[in-house]
């Protein structure tokens, strides 16, 4: 049985604090992405159109909201239409995220261009089925699939040897030992379900021969968890989030309670969930490492403070939200926890030597094995 989940939309709108406008780290390793996208789609031995096939339909799943989703498209579309090179052939494409996604800012990115085709939205969570049988020719997914669709619920038992106290992610390099252990396979097991779901109703799909493009932030085989740039920047804000719990302005209890559903693979376990799975075959998978990027310190601290915000604004607002006592609500001061955050950044050695960690990036291009 799929899971849906719990829906944590990136900040819609085109503001000051808008995923549109702080969601340029996800472009890190685009180049090679769409070399690598185009060479799966023109060059590798994938066919999944007959003859008088006069429609490939295209589903992004886990679109989100801003500009990178309509670029990733256009990459796929123009291979495409090298491959096919048939300019009678129409263009179907299924944009995917979950019911409480900024549709309509992402729509109102949508511009006409030369690689011209048809669009709709599809709400709903990609852990389960979405479209009819054999209906669709590629599935793209990028930077989604490392959401899982919930917090593991021994990470959350007060009893277990999994429970993350005072954490907000799963692997800070605080914990150690035994315990963090716990926690990392809560998350890798939950992680393992949640990707075993999304390709089974994938599997129902896409047609025979077709192709599966899944961009996910992840990790080295070789690289621990608690040495993933993203799990570092977490635990940062954790810490962030504990000094405000210290000084009254945030109960310490919820901070205990807070769990980011986001786990790091490495091309390892994808490559486990893909074979358990059965359906699909690996045309390639890479394992792209990141540069740090030029820019100052103030700089950098500054664009992840927005880029974190513009992520996890909606989900701490659902976490921290009814905070208070009795009939009183405190409203959550998110402006003081991220001047706070790009502060600690800047003042805890997170730009000096190897204290940011590594960032790599999964590419893994899939194709679904004849019935």
């Amino acid at each position: 049985m799929a899971a849906t989940g719990t829906s944590y939309p990136m900040n819609g709108g085109n503001g000051l604090h808008s995923y549109t406008n702080n969601s340029k780290f996800q472009r890190g390793p685009a180049d090679a992405i769409k070399q690598m996208t185009n060479t799966a789609i023109v060059d590798n031995n994938v066919s999944f159109a007959s003859n008088n096939t006069t429609t490939i339909r295209v589903g992004d799943m886990g679109c989100s909201v801003g500009p990178n989703t309509f670029l990733s498209l256009q990459n796929i579309l123009q291979s495409l239409r090298c491959k096919m090179a048939n300019d009678s052939i129409e263009y179907q494409v299924f944009l995917n995220d979950h019911t409480s996604n900024d549709f309509n800012t992402l729509f109102a990115q949508s511009v006409p261009h030369q690689d011209s085709y048809y669009v709709a939205g599809v709400p709903g969570s990609f852990h389960g089925r979405l479209f009819p049988a054999a209906s669709l020719h590629v599935v793209h997914s990028s930077y989604a699939l490392q959401w899982l669709s919930r917090v593991p619920n021994s990470v959350l038992d007060c009893n277990s040897p999994a429970w993350n106290k005072g954490e907000i992610c799963y692997c800070s390099g605080a914990t150690g030992g035994g315990k963090e252990e716990s926690i990392v396979g809560a998350y890798k097991e939950q992680f393992g379900m949640d990707l075993g779901c999304f390709l089974n109703a994938r599997a129902s799909e896409v047609v025979g021969g077709g192709l599966m493009l899944v961009v996910i932030p992840g990790r080295s085989n070789e690289t621990s968890h608690s040495k993933v740039t993203s799990n570092v920047t977490y635990s940062l804000l954790g810490s962030c989030l504990m000094d405000m719990a210290h000084k009254g302005l945030i109960s310490e209890g919820k901070v205990d309670s807070l769990n980011i559903p986001i786990y790091f693979a490495s091309p390892e376990e994808v490559e486990a969930a893909v074979e358990a799975n059965g359906s699909f075959g690996i045309v390639t998978m890479e394992c792209i490492k990141q540069g740090r990027g030029p820019g100052t310190a103030e700089s950098k601290a500054r664009a992840i403070s927005a880029h974190i915000r513009a992520g996890m604004e909606e989900l701490l607002k659902l976490h921290f939200g009814d905070d208070g006592d009795g009939d009183r609500q405190t409203v959550f001061p998110m402006d003081e926890l991220f001047r706070s955050y790009e502060h600690k950044l800047l003042t805890c050695g997170f730009f000096q030597g190897d204290n940011s960690g590594e960032a790599f990036t999964l590419f893994a291009a899939l194709k679904r094995k004849h019935q």
